[in-house]
């Protein structure tokens, strides 16, 4: 009975060892998943808040449907400016009286329309104030000597699509600026890219696009 004892007396002792390695261990790799959690799924969502535009828009209709081009509501002004987004006066050209039933068309018209109230469009891609962009160099001439781009193809090239319906904004609570905002590696894709040069004239230089 003596001689069990003993055996059994470093196997307690083994198993108590491992058993305090494995609780200082465990709160380590907890911590990790932890962290990973918060990380990359808690703190990107806390970090943008959500909203809907005032109006649901769908280019399909206008487009395809209408078969309005895009220069009609997206323009360059004569001073060379990018008017990117129509007034309710511009769009009232069309819209002065109901065209169809859907909900989002009755609610422009009440509220926007019939009261001359401008909307407020959520700006999925406002560049911050030290960077300029023109869309002038951007035209799809331009673009089409290095690339075949269709005009859709090339919005989307740097536009979220907007096609059937507009997507939900996600804006930056600290910074104010929307999750779509195009980023520089963005524009690096043909400006630092050393193929696209000769066709595009593209100048690399920072005072270029920045202030």
């Amino acid at each position: 009975m003596e001689d069990r004892q003993e055996s059994t007396a470093p196997q307690k002792e083994v198993c108590s060892r491992f058993k305090c390695r494995l609780c200082g261990v465990a709160p380590f790799f907890v911590g990790i998943v932890v962290a990973l959690v918060f990380g990359w799924w808690l703190f990107p969502t806390l970090m943008f808040n959500s909203q809907e535009q005032p109006v649901q828009f769908t280019h399909d209709t206008h487009v395809n449907v209408a078969g309005l081009d895009c220069n009609y509501c997206h323009k360059i002004r004569p001073d060379g400016t990018f008017s990117a987004i129509p007034t309710t006066k511009e769009c009232a050209v069309c819209h002065q009286v109901l065209l169809g039933e859907s909900r989002a068309e009755r609610v422009f018209w009440d509220e926007y329309v019939r009261p001359g109230k401008e909307v407020a469009w959520l700006i999925y891609q406002k560049q911050p104030d030290n960077v300029f962009f023109s869309h002038a160099p951007h035209s799809l001439e331009n673009c089409n000597n290095c690339h075949e781009f269709s005009k859709t193809e090339l919005c989307l090239f740097c536009h979220v699509n907007v096609k059937d319906k507009a997507p939900t904004y996600h804006e930056n609570r600290l910074s104010g600026y929307s999750k779509d905002t195009m980023k520089m590696w963005q524009c690096e894709r043909c400006h630092a890219n050393p193929n696209h040069l000769a066709g595009t004239a593209a100048n690399n230089a920072c005072f270029v696009c920045h202030k």
